[in-house]
């Protein structure tokens, strides 16, 4: 069996998927139609710090995984996908729960919404085991929490400017191997997203989510879900919740995946699942 892999924020790079505008031209005039703007020239031309801004970042890796996505269909079918954070909606597209336009919009505005979040930011931490990180941050003052639990050695904590700076010094004393603060302009999948989780539940309820085609494993409860309510319903607890991959990537082991595909940008997930499960094939496509 095979899972594909959609790529978060943080795998964007200028010039990325070029190969696949021009053979699907339609779909990236849908993209620049539906946005407003020449997302193609943004992706392939720059600057890079528009491109990293949230609301443009996310549009512009839904784009080329979804672009990605399209392509291998033709060649082989999944028989699950799973997407980190941002690329749980590409999954959902590809899945058909919605369609393209749909989703870029949707990601467009999530993106927005999630640069207007109150001030916060992130850092990954190399080297500790969750239940220490977790013991560790009940001593900050302030919101800090888990965000990403990306693979046994490497967890992102999330949340405000200074109880983040706190915990990272905390984490380093008690032997982390590495803690790197990430260059992210909120804090994500923690507290401080609640306004934008509220908004983006008020956007998603105009939105008829179909059932499936493909089994999508989502990230706050690391299992297949295939009832639209509950798939939106955890798109909303999304936002402020845990990104449980280690917990994804052994559900897919569990139920017979031998092969995963990063479908999009970037290879971040090939080397998570590399650090979580063994004896299994990994590759890229985008």
């Amino acid at each position: 069996m095979t899972a594909w892999l959609f790529p978060g924020q943080g795998s964007q790079q200028v010039g990325m998927g070029e190969r696949l505008f021009e053979s699907q031209k339609e779909l990236v005039e849908q993209a620049n139609e539906a946005l407003g703007f020449d997302l193609k020239s943004l992706i392939l031309n720059g600057p890079e710090e528009e491109l990293r801004k949230t609301e443009n970042t996310q549009p512009a890796i839904f784009l080329v995984s979804y672009l990605a996505a399209q392509e291998l269909l033709k060649a082989e079918r999944p028989s699950f996908l799973a997407g980190h954070s941002l690329g749980e909606y590409t999954a959902l597209a590809v899945a058909e729960v919605f369609d393209f336009a749909t989703g870029i919009r949707l990601v467009r505005k999530r993106g927005e919404l999630m640069a207007k979040a109150k001030a916060g930011t992130m850092a990954a931490i190399i080297g500790l085991k969750k239940e220490t990180i977790e013991e560790l941050l009940q001593q900050v003052e302030g919101t800090v929490v888990i965000a990403n639990e990306n693979s046994p050695q490497q967890f992102v904590i999330s949340g405000e400017v200074e109880a983040v700076n706190k915990a990272c010094s905390l984490l380093e004393r008690a032997g982390a191997r590495r803690v790197t603060p990430l260059n992210v302009s909120g804090a994500f999948h923690s507290p401080l997203m609640e306004e934008a989780k509220n908004q983006i539940k008020n956007v998603l309820q105009g939105i008829e989510f179909k059932k499936p085609k493909y089994s999508v494993v989502q990230n706050v409860v690391a299992q297949s879900v295939k009832d639209p309510q509950q798939i939106k319903a955890n798109l909303v607890e999304q936002l402020t919740g845990r990104v449980r991959w280690i917990e994804t990537l052994q559900y897919l082991g569990a139920a017979g995946v031998k092969k995963f595909v990063e479908v999009g940008p970037g290879k971040v997930l090939s080397g998570l699942v590399r650090k979580t499960l063994k004896g299994v094939e990994i590759k890229q496509f985008v």
